[in-house]
């Protein structure tokens, strides 16, 4: 058998690509594997915003047509970057285990969050983590940052910011950890669902592809994200949110899990959280209840771009 791994140009996109083939040719070496490469809007669009030009999809939809078209027979994505729900016509046939989901400080300077100066200016484009950084900063000066971690780290080292925030497994996995100043803890900073993880997406009628691709599946790491997203689902979210949460998954002897999961909604300047937690067998009811406790303390009132009809929308799937 024969299979096409669509991918992403950038650095990181390729090595998660090249990772998951590498696990596949050792539990199958008689499958010979290709990558097809797809820039996708996300990837054009570099001078806007996320949150402005349109969020979750943005880097998944041109890739994910070509596993739909049948041009292709899977896709690895950072699964933070997937929408909440499956596309019609494909799932994630396997999530491998996850690396760590902890943001980190990169700075020129070699500034920690605590010995940033008044009103340093710190990369992201992210709301999540300039909220955050706000709510322990507030004197700090959030900038907007685009591009592939190699343009945002070449930003941090060149450009006008005392410092930048960014997702530490993409660093790690691309030989750049020296460059990591500080690693924020989880009582700091929530990662976006899902983050430091990945999702290989085929074809759901595909099962042949998708009986191998199941060799990779983590499940511990599966009940983590599912938690994760269906707290993020739960408020009717997206990635242009302020909103982080994070699972930690304890394995049992009758082999089920237990999931701690923690999750927070913030205002945009910082001023306010709405921090919650809980623990549970069921990731997806954990999320939801988790969820439903943090509207019912007030999340409608930090999430201004959320339509009202959205949040109530409590069976969105996942």
């Amino acid at each position: 058998m024969n299979m096409i791994f669509v991918t992403r140009p950038s650095r990181l996109a390729r090595w998660q690509t090249q990772a998951v083939i590498q696990e596949i040719q050792r539990h199958f070496p008689n499958i010979g594997i290709e990558e097809k490469t797809i820039t996708t809007r996300g990837d054009k669009i570099k001078d806007q915003p996320l949150p402005e030009i349109g969020g979750k999809g943005l880097f998944t939809q041109e890739l994910e047509a070509e596993l739909l078209h049948g041009r292709a027979q899977a896709a690895v994505h950072s699964l933070k970057d997937l929408p909440l729900a499956d596309s019609v016509g494909l799932i994630i046939a396997a999530i491998p285990p996850r690396s760590d989901a902890r943001d980190v400080i990169v700075s020129r300077f070699g500034y920690t969050l605590d010995t940033l100066p008044k009103g340093a200016i710190v990369g992201t484009s992210s709301l999540r983590r300039s909220a955050q950084l706000l709510a322990l900063r507030p004197d700090l000066q959030p900038k907007p940052l685009r591009g592939n971690i190699d343009t945002r780290l070449r930003k941090a080292l060149h450009e006008d910011y005392d410092a930048i925030v960014v997702a530490g497994a993409g660093l790690v996995r691309l030989g750049l950890q020296e460059y990591i100043r500080e690693w924020l803890p989880f009582d700091q900073m929530l990662p976006a669902p899902g983050q430091g993880a990945l999702a290989v997406q085929c074809a759901q009628d595909d099962h042949q592809t998708i009986q191998i691709l199941q060799v990779l599946d983590d499940k511990a790491t599966r009940a983590a994200v599912d938690a994760e997203r269906s707290f993020l689902s739960g408020l009717g979210g997206g990635c242009s949110l302020p909103i982080g949460a994070y699972a930690a998954v304890t394995s049992l002897e009758n082999g089920a899990f237990n999931i701690s999961l923690r999750g927070v909604v913030a205002a945009l300047d910082g001023m306010r959280l709405i921090q919650v937690e809980g623990e549970g067998g069921d990731a997806i009811q954990l999320g939801k209840a988790l969820a439903e406790e943090a509207l019912q303390r007030g999340a409608r009132d930090l999430l201004p771009m959320i339509s009202q009809d959205l949040i109530s929308d409590k069976d969105k799937p996942l």
